[in-house]
């Protein structure tokens, strides 16, 4: 394996702006091990906690953080997506995160048209908000693998390789991986397996993706006040 330190100042990650931020995480208590039972008791009150908190077991104490902002990078790992992502195969939870702006318009544009595509989705709106956090880790280096490897890890329509990769690495002990975007030549990518691998982001912004029945076509910047294009 090839390690490769990434230090990115200002790296993005964007969501949907229908998942608020989880009050629990920014203001737990600092001893991680107690999580479960503050969840379990606040639940008593909320039976809604469970639902926002999601799986906390499956991020070991050791791993967790709290504090502001810490539940944009929790929640990747409590709540996961039972069909997996790139280098996640369902079973943990994967944060995804950009170096720039553009790459994560790149990344979440095409995975928000493949889901709105196969909901058959009339044309409709979806509001997003872009996150900024540092990184400064040492992650596993995608670009350093072999080429057949490193090849069968990047295919932009399989994920079968990279999530064994994925799985692989996280066994083992490994923070997470930096890779060549599969959506925007030149652009660069982490998967972090474990929370402490990034630092909590903050809300930077809000977009606006309008799908036309098709595919993106355009973004509106609240920050610029305008829409923007996107290339087919």
């Amino acid at each position: 394996m090839t390690t490769r330190r990434v230090r990115w100042r200002g790296a993005r990650r964007i969501i949907a702006s229908r998942y608020p931020p989880i009050d629990l995480f920014e203001r737990v208590s600092a001893d991680p091990s107690v999580w479960e039972a503050l969840i379990a008791l606040e639940a008593l009150t909320n039976p809604r906690v469970r639902d926002e908190t999601g799986v906390i077991a499956l991020v070991p104490p050791e791993d967790r953080i709290f504090g502001p902002g810490a539940s944009y990078v929790m929640s990747s790992f409590t709540h996961v997506n039972p069909k997996g992502s790139r280098f996640g195969d369902g079973r943990f939870g994967v944060y995804y995160a950009a170096a720039d702006l553009r790459t994560a318009l790149a990344e979440t544009i095409h995975h928000f048209e493949a889901f709105a595509r196969d909901a058959g989705d009339p044309p409709r709106a979806e509001d997003m908000r872009v996150l900024v956090g540092a990184i400064d880790h040492d992650f596993e280096d995608v670009a350093a693998l072999p080429e057949a490897e490193r090849t069968a890890v990047l295919d932009p329509d399989a994920y079968g390789a990279s999530q064994a990769y994925g799985a692989r690495l996280r066994q083992q002990g490994a923070a997470g991986v930096v890779y060549p975007s599969v959506r925007l030549a030149g652009g660069w990518c982490v998967g972090a397996f474990k929370p402490t691998a990034v630092q909590p982001p903050v809300q930077e912004r809000h977009l606006q993706y309008r799908w036309n029945g098709e595919r993106v076509d355009r973004y509106f910047d609240y920050a610029e006040d305008r829409w923007i294009g996107w290339p087919a």
